[in-house]
């Protein structure tokens, strides 16, 4: 059976219907048990996929005996991608979100789907068409919740530094809005990210402002050595799209504090990334010297 017609943004499939239903599509239910039961499991997917992690794997069973019920349709294949991705199962994962792409060129623009699309992309190296992905879903994750959007941001601006100098502003603007919003963990990744960012940039006095006072727009008082924060569960699922940039964010905050820690934290993201767009601006930092884009030293 084919997709059906029509865009899916509200998380809906429009073979289902709108919320409450119209007439037609009452009646077309009422007609097909199996369309009833498609649309039941369906909704069970979308349901437990908004709760924890740890309900993944009943979506991804709900998820797959809609397409069982009823094959075809786009938003079975793109519920088992994310399910799939919150389960770590990332070949998957990209495969089931491509082919409900391929059933609905739509699917994919329900942010929810696009922030899971988005993921794969950047956590199987593809970083352009990662890039791509968020930038194409930042403007639309309004009706995220508060954590997903700063951690959309988060990401969004870590995978855009991997493109080089020419990401740089789109990471600026990106880790800005998440460092606002972010909360717990995340908050230090999104201020040790937007650094260093901004030094990369050039912006070096923004940057030591910046990591003078460590402390969240909200008022949260960051832990003091970075090595703290960033090895916390969520900051190394935010860092999995970007994982090198973990000692790059750790050496920039202990700079200023713990100058030896610092050098370890440069070196081991020299050893990970020695031929990467950002090793001649870590070898200054790591040499002593790193200049601002006006020629001041640190």
């Amino acid at each position: 059976m084919a997709a059906a017609a029509g865009g899916w943004t509200t998380g809906r499939p429009p073979e289902c219907g709108e919320p409450g239903g119209r007439a037609a599509n009452v009646w077309e239910r009422a007609k097909s048990p199996e369309l009833r039961r498609y649309c039941d499991l369906v909704a069970s997917a979308a349901s437990k996929l908004a709760g924890t992690t740890a309900m993944a794997e009943q979506a991804l069973a709900a998820a797959q005996q809609a397409d069982e019920v009823l094959p075809g349709h786009a938003a079975p294949r793109v519920l088992e991608g994310r399910a799939l991705v919150a389960l770590g199962r990332l070949d998957e994962a990209a495969q089931a979100l491509a082919e409900g792409k391929t059933r609905d060129p739509r699917a994919l623009e329900d942010p929810q789907a696009l922030l899971a699309w988005a993921r794969v992309l950047a956590r199987t190296g593809h970083a352009e068409d990662a890039a791509d992905a968020y930038r194409a879903l930042l403007p639309r994750a309004t009706s995220l919740s508060a954590a997903e959007r700063s951690a959309a941001g988060v990401e969004a601006g870590l995978v855009a530094m991997q493109r080089g100098p020419a990401g740089l502003d789109e990471a600026v603007a990106a880790l800005r809005e998440a460092a606002r919003e972010a909360q717990d963990e995340s908050a230090a990744v999104a201020t040790l990210a937007l650094a260093v960012a901004l030094d990369r940039r050039g912006d070096a006095d923004e940057c030591r402002a910046l990591l003078e006072g460590r402390a969240h727009p909200q008022g949260i008082r960051q832990a003091a050595d970075p090595r703290t924060p960033l090895a916390s569960p969520r900051a190394k699922d935010l860092l999995t799209v970007a994982p090198v940039e973990r000692d790059a964010l750790a050496a920039i905050g202990l700079e200023a504090t713990d100058a030896a820690g610092a050098r370890d934290a440069w070196q081991a993201f020299l050893t990970a990334a020695p031929k990467g767009p950002w090793a001649e601006w870590a070898r200054s930092h790591l040499n002593g010297t790193h200049v601002s884009k006006k020629g001041k030293g640190r």
